[in-house]
């Protein structure tokens, strides 16, 4: 199979298709259009929520597909082999959104601080999904596909939550996924306590990591105990454990954040009412708005860049595990999707 995309189907998450796809030549190309040959890419927990919420919040129009069908969005590296757009050079390697799939087709156009797609299908999506940074090969690549995406949502998690001097104490769900991890080590940095709620198979392999004070699985939620000045960040999107997190913290917690769907068979939403403050959504574009124009956005990139060579240059038990062609990739999904991706590695996969 020379060209390929990994179908999902949109209404349960583990039936998919691998499906063969004609790849286009620049003749074949319409005006502004160039098509990429997907090089590799990154596979965690947070793309499993871009499929859990796909419709609630436009995950699934990105990359369209046959009715029924989704591509999954994904970050890594692609590089242009065939251009009919001005200014988008064959041999133009980029890092951002991608499909599952070894080529995808883009309208792509010059911008001040990289390139955007400008697909009418992805007119009214979010930009900072829409925009692609030229990327010549580094030797940290894998790290950058891996954790930027993620790290950039935890460092401006506790950016957020760093605005709010009550808060003392973060309880995490989903500890084990890297988008947690990270938001741990950032706050442990600040000198907040961290506690974790995670899935029994991972409490002992998190609890020697270092990042959480206390690591406790979901079934003992209910007997947390922080004192005044906790935070929830549910990354999640379990309405039990929601539930079991308010009656336990109840006038404790300052804050409730809702960020992910980890836990992507859960019953969804919050109960109402709930003990404690009710929980609100966090979007992660919404404070790059924010920062971008408190701080301008190179120097927003400029302090996430040090954050993320810190977590990196601090982390060295992360594990990189790589997964070559559509097999090594249908292997990661279901090992990602059914929780069975160990905390400490990070899934890094090559379309050929």
């Amino acid at each position: 199979m020379d060209a390929w995309d990994l179908l999902i189907d949109r209404k349960d998450l583990r039936v998919t298709q691998m499906r063969p796809a004609p790849v286009p030549q620049a003749a074949d190309l319409a005006e502004g259009q160039a098509l990429l040959a997907v090089e590799s890419f990154a596979l965690t927990a947070n793309n499993i929520t871009y499929g859990a919420m796909g419709d609630a919040f436009g995950y699934w129009k990105f990359f369209p597909a046959p009715d029924g069908w989704g591509r999954i969005p994904v970050w890594g590296f692609a590089t242009v082999v065939a251009s009919r757009a001005e200014g988008v050079a064959e041999g133009l390697r980029l890092f951002g959104y991608l499909p599952m799939s070894s080529h995808v087709v883009m309208q792509l156009t010059p911008s001040r601080d990289g390139y955007v797609d400008r697909s009418p299908h992805r007119a009214e999506l979010p930009p900072t999904y829409n925009a692609y940074n030229a990327a010549p090969p580094a030797a940290d690549d894998d790290y950058r596909s891996l954790l930027r995406p993620l790290l950039m949502t935890s460092y401006l998690l506790d950016d957020f939550l760093s605005e709010d001097a009550g808060v003392r104490t973060l309880v995490l769900s989903s500890a084990s996924s890297k988008t947690a991890m990270g938001l741990a080590w950032f706050a442990k940095a600040r000198g907040l306590k961290v506690i974790g709620l995670s899935s029994p198979a991972n409490v002992a392999r998190l609890s020697g990591l270092g990042l959480y004070d206390q690591i406790l699985p979901y079934g003992q939620a209910g007997d947390l105990k922080t004192g005044p000045g906790a935070a929830y960040v549910d990354f999640a999107g379990d309405r039990a454990t929601t539930a079991a997190v308010h009656g336990a913290l109840g006038g404790d917690l300052a804050r409730s954040l809702i960020v992910g769907g980890t836990h992507w068979e859960a019953e969804r939403g919050a109960p109402a009412p709930l003990p404690g403050p009710q929980p609100v959504l966090f979007f992660a574009p919404d404070q790059i708005r924010k920062r971008a124009g408190e701080w301008g956005m190179a120097e927003l990139n400029a302090r996430f860049s040090s954050a993320l060579a810190a977590f990196v240059a601090g982390s060295p038990w992360l594990k990189l595990i790589r997964h070559a062609g559509p097999s090594g990739l249908a292997t990661a999904y279901a090992q990602v999707l059914e929780g069975r991706a160990l905390p400490d590695e990070g899934h890094i996969i090559t379309p050929a």
